[in-house]
């Protein structure tokens, strides 16, 4: 592959003006060798980069800019090149005869999801040997785990881009120490250390910090003074801070009762889960997997009986709360997301509450046939429901013309449930933004929602957002009790 000549009559100009905010980003991070945009979730990050891609082809000796994203953000990022800019983007995808072709094409702009960067590593290094290439590396929680073969794969390459940005607007995805991989992309070490154990080790939300003041002490010190070593590089506005004018965001815990035979099940699987967990009067973890498996069944049966019962035949207490709150929305003309972590359940709501029209996403869906019923969510005004796993529509989809967002159930993460609720909570919003929690009483859910809480104050203080002073306002460090109560079998791991 030889370096190319490019028309030099390309046009670089951005055909939209960003916010101040955006600007402020561009000029800060345009000169960069290595960069991190952490704006919050709906402050398009996506304008940000762009303008840096014009930037950097037109003034930096950059032949070729690679934006790697996730393969349901393809088409997101190839719409916003043709609002933002007069650029002409290619693809990289699995299709290794066409990526030829790309290779040695004269592209500005290629957009690749993660994946292919792992089946095309070989020829992507004599690729990056032949030209400048700078990369963007979209939700870069997603190499946030330094031991995958997809993360070491973008460690092995990167020294061969000649300007690196990630960004993401949940960095820390569940744990503090998720940041660590990603920021290692860009400096191998320089500002957060060579050694991930060692990060880990003092970066980790345990569950034993109710009960020990010292090392609960050094995980708040630790974690407070991550965002000032990465500042220089680094760039983060909420929508707090960033001076735009969102709406309101609402949110409304909704408590739901157990069904009857609902309840019954979920105490056998309780009377279970202690059985296994407990010999000799110890708690054994020869296999953690065991009590994962066992929470998982108890937010099953919370959620959706249906799931581990194809019998069950009776209206469970969060459907009968999802029914009244879908009529009462949409009679106010209203378009709403319903958030559930089970594809079955996205299936069985679709089939349940078809009379609204409602459209799917999830991880067994086709692409096309969930571009598809994204373009039908947004465009057809019969379409008033969306029903979606957060792992397959959490990101970089903008869905304004909701308004409403039920969380049907959550799971342990807290990168679903924050990107999740905001689909709707971001630039181009123009109503109130209501966000539903429904939780069944004295159940997995209560857990999950104090876990979520910890979760994010430990992100927010990470992220630098709030100030030590104030997370120790905050702080709730009680979740490793609430479970213990739930199992009652004495100290439990929490969660991976």
């Amino acid at each position: 592959m030889s370096k190319i000549i490019h028309n030099t009559k390309t046009n670089f100009s951005p055909k939209k003006e960003a916010f101040q905010y955006q600007s402020i980003a561009f000029e800060v991070l345009k000169d960069l060798d290595y960069a991190a945009i952490f704006h919050e979730q709906g402050l398009g990050k996506t304008k940000i980069a762009i303008d840096l891609i014009l930037y950097w082809l037109q003034y930096r000796d950059i032949d070729t800019v690679l934006v790697v994203t996730k393969k349901q953000l393809i088409k997101n990022w190839e719409d916003e090149f043709s609002v933002h800019s007069f650029l002409q983007t290619k693809t990289l995808s699995s299709k290794r005869k066409e990526n030829f072709y790309t290779f040695n094409s004269v592209a500005r702009v290629i957009i690749t999801n993660f994946e292919t960067i792992s089946t095309e590593k070989e020829r992507l290094k004599l690729f990056l040997k032949a030209r400048n290439v700078s990369i963007i590396i979209d939700e870069s929680v997603k190499i946030k785990n330094p031991e995958s073969k997809l993360t070491i794969d973008f460690f092995d390459l990167s020294d061969y881009f000649k300007i690196k940005v990630i960004m993401t607007g949940t960095p820390i995805a569940n744990r503090p120490y998720d940041i660590w991989s990603q920021i290692y992309f860009l400096d191998k070490g320089k500002s957060l250390g060579n050694n991930f154990l060692e990060f880990k080790s003092t970066n980790d939300l345990r569950n034993d910090f109710i009960n020990d003041s010292e090392n609960r002490n050094k995980f708040e010190e630790s974690i407070s003074s991550i965002y000032s070593k990465i500042s220089k590089f680094s760039i983060r506005e909420t929508k707090e801070s960033s001076g735009i004018k969102l709406p309101k965001k609402e949110i409304e815990t909704i408590i739901c009762d157990f069904e009857s035979q609902q309840l019954r099940m979920y105490n056998q699987i309780l009377r279970d889960l202690k059985i296994e967990l407990v010999k000799n009067d110890k708690i054994t973890f020869d296999d953690e997997s065991v009590l994962l498996k066992r929470l998982l069944r108890l937010n099953q049966v919370t959620s959706n009986p249906r799931l581990i019962d194809d019998s069950y035949n009776y209206q469970s207490g969060k459907e009968k709360q999802l029914e009244e709150l879908l009529k009462k929305i949409v009679t106010m003309g209203d378009k709403c997301i319903v958030w559930s972590i089970f594809i079955d359940n996205i299936n069985y709501f679709a089939n349940i509450f078809s009379d609204f029209n409602p459209r799917c996403i999830h991880g067994k869906m086709a692409m096309e046939d969930r571009n598809r019923s994204v373009d039908v969510f947004k465009n057809d005004l019969n379409c008033k429901i969306l029903f979606a796993t957060p792992q397959s529509a959490k990101e970089g989809l903008t869905l304004t013309v909701a308004n409403h967002v039920i969380f049907y159930d959550r799971g342990f993460n807290l990168d679903d449930y924050l990107q999740a609720q905001d689909r709707i909570h971001r630039i181009s919003q123009n109503k109130t933004c209501y966000i539903y929690n429904l939780c069944i009483k004295d159940s997995i859910d209560e857990w999950i929602g104090y876990l979520l809480d910890a979760k994010h104050r430990a992100a927010l203080l990470t992220q630098g957002d709030i100030s030590r002073s104030k997370y120790e306002e905050n702080a709730d460090y009680s979740y490793a009790e609430i479970i213990k109560e739930i199992i009652d079998t004495g100290e439990v791991i929490y969660d991976k």
